[in-house]
Formats: structure tokens, C-alpha cells, sequence
């Protein structure tokens, strides 16, 4: 996998295990709802190699299973790049006035192609 974006900003704090990278891209997350399969269209707000923290329109329940795609495009790209990934929502918040929800989403394996790629 070739990742050619501008340089993200990337934000660490003693505190968190992973670097986070400021990416806003397109995601989709796939899982099931009392049994009923949903897909949500969301935005990254920041992606690390630990996670990928999302803006939606609707809510996912706290601890459940999802499988995410997200496209990552841009101007300096020689070609869309997805990435896939697998894990647990661990925190939902609300954006506030109604507009939406915040979703951590903690991967099941590390994403090692973002931390090779983008610095």
C-alpha cells in the first residue's frame, strides 16, 4: 500500500499508546444491530495505528463488533487507497445541537500501514 497525502498533523499526549493522525476521510462502518446487519457513512476525525475515531449522523452501541472501510483520497495521491479494519466501539459521544455523534472505535489488530506511511 503507497500513501502519498500532504503530511497529516499528528497529535500525541503521554497518556495515549499510539500517535494520533489528524485524517478526515470518508468510512463506512458494517455491524449488527440487535441482530439486524447496518452500514453508517461516517468522517475520520483522527486515525492511529491503534484506532480510528469517526463523525456520524446516528450513534453505534457502546462494545459492539464493527468492521470499517475508509477511503483515503487527495490531491497528491497517485491512486484511492482503503483501508480495512475490525473492532470495538469504545466511546460514543454526542457532537451536540442534535448534529451528530463522535465513535472510538479500538482496532483489533494495529493498523501498520499508517504508521509506515505517514509521519
Amino acid at each position: 500500500m503507497h500513501c502519498t497525502q500532504d503530511a497529516p498533523t499528528a497529535s500525541y499526549s503521554p497518556a495515549r499508546k499510539h500517535r494520533r493522525f489528524d485524517l478526515r476521510f470518508p468510512v463506512s462502518l458494517s455491524f449488527a444491530a440487535n441482530g439486524v446487519p447496518r452500514a453508517l457513512d461516517a468522517i475520520s476525525k483522527n486515525v492511529s495505528v491503534g484506532g480510528v475515531l469517526v463523525e456520524a449522523g446516528d450513534q453505534v452501541p457502546l462494545r459492539t463488533q464493527v468492521s470499517w472501510t475508509m477511503n483515503v483520497v487527495g490531491p497528491r495521491s497517485r491512486r484511492p487507497v482503503v483501508l480495512l479494519g475490525e473492532g470495538e466501539v469504545v466511546r460514543v459521544e454526542s457532537i451536540g445541537s442534535g448534529t451528530g455523534f463522535v465513535i472510538a472505535v479500538k482496532c483489533r489488530e494495529p493498523i501498520t500501514e499508517i504508521e509506515e506511511h505517514l509521519h
